[in-house]
């Protein structure tokens, strides 16, 4: 038995470091941040609330009905079956079945129950909207990630470019071509690069923290798959934010939210209005009693012949004309009309936001494709600038302090164009988001 457990144990073991070692791709990151966000499962449950709602509001359109039994003990002087008034003790129950309904009241049930549907629709939208910014929020912390391994991979190869001037020194040294101060720079230059490596390290452990924590996963053995951006094209993915704009009004759960606002404050109004309007409403009832008289001389007639002898119907209509109430419908109806003219500027500004958001993501990618381009042009000077002080260092026409300076200059441009490849990357996948595309990493 304890060798099955052990054997149970091993294999629950590697199946969870299999899982934990999983490379996770971004798709799969995303379906997982919507599934298992905390904030999204509090919106759909706000959802179901919504739903709920609405049965409620279709509940007013039906006559309620209502049972009641009154039993009860009298002591002392009592009325009799027959209405004289007898001393003796009884048992009396009362039974009643009680309905009524609203025929008309100024419409008010048919607003609140439109009301309530659009309460459905408010409440998806603000589940899309989360759902939308979980999804960009995953899209950059997987982009951060990607950003630092490539930070890291040019920091390794710096290290190990070190090492190798290190040896080439060295025999230069022992040759007698070059003094031994040289070797000691090369080992300091090697000694920064490695402390360059570990701060890089560091860097992608941390991006890797955030994206698991977003994504609410354990961190141990936590990594993503990696993608090759590749060289991103120059050329914006649109000609103008205008274009980009008109179609995130069309696809911005946001919008549609502000435009449901409007609605349901229209809704308001028409509520408010209904109170000038007289209410009808429809009652029915029925009822009987039960007497038993503890009274050895008196002789009880039966439960059911009493059921039906004190059997009784009720039909009711009442009807409530409105004259005057203080001026407080007009005050509500105001109120309404002040509220959806504000609902009104809310729509407004949500569109004045968006836009001014739109523009500005769209300057920034023009700008971050800019400086792709010039980082790309300074990283190909700088290769060919240190191509030749190799050459010339390798010579005895360089000092390692000098070489230093051009290579030190080459690792900037390396890191400067991965930093601006990753930003235009990220901004025109912003673009792509407000635009409705889809979001995928090529």
């Amino acid at each position: 038995m304890k060798i099955r457990l052990s054997v149970l144990t091993a294999l629950l073991i590697v199946a969870t470091s299999f899982a934990q070692d999983k490379e996770w791709t971004l798709n799969e990151c995303i379906e997982h941040a919507l599934e298992n966000n905390i904030s999204i499962e509090r919106s759909k449950k706000l959802v179901e609330i919504s739903e709920i709602n609405v049965i409620s509001a279709k509940g007013n359109f039906l006559p309620n009905l209502n049972a009641s039994v009154n039993p009860g003990l009298n002591f002392g002087s009592s009325i009799g079956q027959d209405g004289s008034r007898i001393s003796t003790d009884n048992f009396r129950s009362s039974f009643s079945l009680s309905s009524s309904t609203t025929i008309f009241n100024g419409f008010r049930n048919l607003i609140s129950y439109k009301q309530a549907q659009l309460g459905v629709k408010a409440s998806k939208l603000d589940l899309q909207k989360i759902e939308d910014d979980i999804s960009l929020f995953v899209v950059n912390a997987y982009l951060n990630i990607l950003f630092a391994k490539e930070n890291l991979e040019v920091a390794q190869n710096q290290y190990e470019i070190s090492t190798k001037q290190i040896e080439a020194t060295q025999a230069q040294v022992d040759a007698g071509v070059k003094p031994k101060g040289d070797l000691l720079d090369a080992e300091s230059t090697a000694a920064a690069d490695a402390q360059n490596v570990v701060t890089q390290e560091n860097a992608l452990d941390l991006a890797l923290l955030s994206l698991a924590q977003l994504l609410q996963v354990d961190t141990d053995g936590f990594d993503v798959a990696k993608v090759d951006v590749g060289s991103p094209s120059i050329a914006t993915l649109y000609d103008n934010s205008t274009m980009v704009y008109e179609k995130a009004l069309e696809n911005r759960a946001e919008i549609a939210r502000a435009k449901l606002e409007v609605d349901n404050a229209e809704l308001n109004i028409k509520s408010a209005k209904g109170a000038y309007l007289p209410s009808l409403g429809l009652s029915a009832g029925a009822g009987t009693s039960y007497q038993n008289i503890f009274n050895d001389a008196f002789t009880n007639n039966g439960f059911s012949d009493q059921f039906r002898d004190n059997l009784g119907y009720s039909l009711g209509l009442s009807l409530s004309i409105p004259i005057f109430n203080r001026n407080q419908t007009k005050a509500n109806v105001n109120r309404s009309i002040i509220s959806q003219k504000m609902s009104e500027i809310d729509l407004e500004d949500q569109k004045l936001q968006l836009k001014e958001t739109i523009e500005r993501v769209f300057l920034d990618s023009k700008a971050a494709a800019k400086s792709y381009e010039v980082a790309n042009i300074s990283l190909n000077a700088q290769n060919e600038a240190f191509k030749n002080a190799e050459q010339r260092y390798s010579l005895g026409a360089m000092t390692s302090f000098d070489f230093d300076q051009v290579r030190s200059r080459l690792v900037d441009a390396e890191s400067t164009l991965i930093r601006a490849k990753y930003d235009y990357v990220f901004k025109t996948k912003v673009l792509e988001f407000y635009f409705g595309e889809e979001i995928v990493l090529e």
